[in-house]
């Protein structure tokens, strides 16, 4: 679709990498075919997103790789050259510095943030206080903690079909001649989430507990949105270590509030999940934040994951 593209030979677009990024490229956009709209995401719940709306007439490709943390990504030159090719951006502005840095630089006609399309809030390190009880001591969160805005929208199913909304109509804006096919498949992706929204509600309704212990804090809309209360191990930062007061605190809890499961991800290590658990004899199990879909993931879309995760917290939580 994008003019400037046709004349991009295909050795070019296979140096750039325009295909190889993602399994959600298509075989389109490494012979630098412009007959579609296309669509760089940021990583996989946009391009999920993208695919689902864009249906045929999108080409969407990730800047994510699968079994990428996407917190880490580090813009490429070859990236930046698709960004300026691309005919709309969509990603989550918050989540990678990366690739918020990249797209405020280029001349990207449309631009979705994903985290103007809802309200993002704080939820810190998410928990909740056992404070005036003995040996229970509630730790400070740091100033960047304190302030940051949770980027985990799409782990709720009502705010991800708000993006979902919000980017349909975009995509109508960007691409009018195919506008009501974007705001037909958006109808049918929303009516989809609002089903996994009952599955959640009906499944964790009664529950033995509700409290349930994450590798790092990206279940706080989740939590919310369900009437449970997630205790992370680490924040927001996937990478940070808990300090040995943290720990002992999770131990805690864990006896107060009858938690049998430490939950972990498939992008980053469950050494610190593995070693609480052990010392707390805790079971472990995997509770995917969905930022990527690998050959560790328990379904190959979001819908599966999300159905995955909701057994793993009804087993956790004692559903009854």
């Amino acid at each position: 679709m994008n003019v400037r593209r046709r004349l991009i030979p295909a050795a070019l677009a296979s140096a750039l990498g325009l295909g190889a990024l993602t399994a959600c490229s298509s075989d389109s956009a490494a012979t630098g075919n412009t007959d579609k709209f296309d669509v760089v995401a940021s990583f996989y719940p946009m391009a999920f997103l993208a695919e689902q709306i864009g249906g045929d007439h999108a080409n969407v490709t990730s800047l994510t790789k699968p079994g990428q943390e996407p917190h880490d990504l580090e813009i490429s030159t070859q990236q930046r050259a698709q960004l300026e090719e691309a005919d709309a951006a969509l990603y989550l502005k918050g989540l990678q510095p990366a690739v918020d840095e990249a797209v405020s630089q280029t001349g990207i006609k449309t631009k979705i943030d994903a985290a103007s399309l809802t309200h993002l809030e704080d939820h810190g390190t998410g928990g909740h206080s056992h404070e005036g009880e003995e040996g229970h001591t509630q730790e400070a969160p740091s100033e960047e903690e304190e302030h940051a805005r949770d980027p985990h929208v799409w782990l709720d199913p009502v705010k991800y079909a708000e993006v979902a909304q919000g980017v349909g109509k975009a995509f109508e804006k960007a691409d009018p001649d195919h506008a009501a096919d974007y705001k037909k498949n958006t109808e049918a992706l929303v009516k989809k989430l609002n089903g996994l929204n009952s599955d959640f509600e009906n499944g964790l309704r009664n529950t033995r507990t509700k409290v349930f212990f994450t590798n790092h804090a990206a279940f706080g809309y989740l939590a919310e949105r369900y009437g449970l209360t997630q205790e992370a191990i680490s924040g927001l930062d996937p990478e940070s270590e808990p300090s040995a007061a943290r720990v002992r605190e999770l131990q805690q809890e864990a006896k107060a509030d009858g938690v049998t499961t430490v939950f972990y991800e498939t992008l980053v290590s469950d050494k610190t999940a593995k070693t609480l658990a052990k010392d707390a004899n805790l079971k472990t199990d995997v509770l995917d934040p969905l930022e990527g879909i690998t050959g560790k993931s328990r379904g190959d879309d979001y819908f599966q994951v999300m159905e995955s995760n909701l057994k793993a917290l009804q087993a956790a939580l004692g559903a009854k």
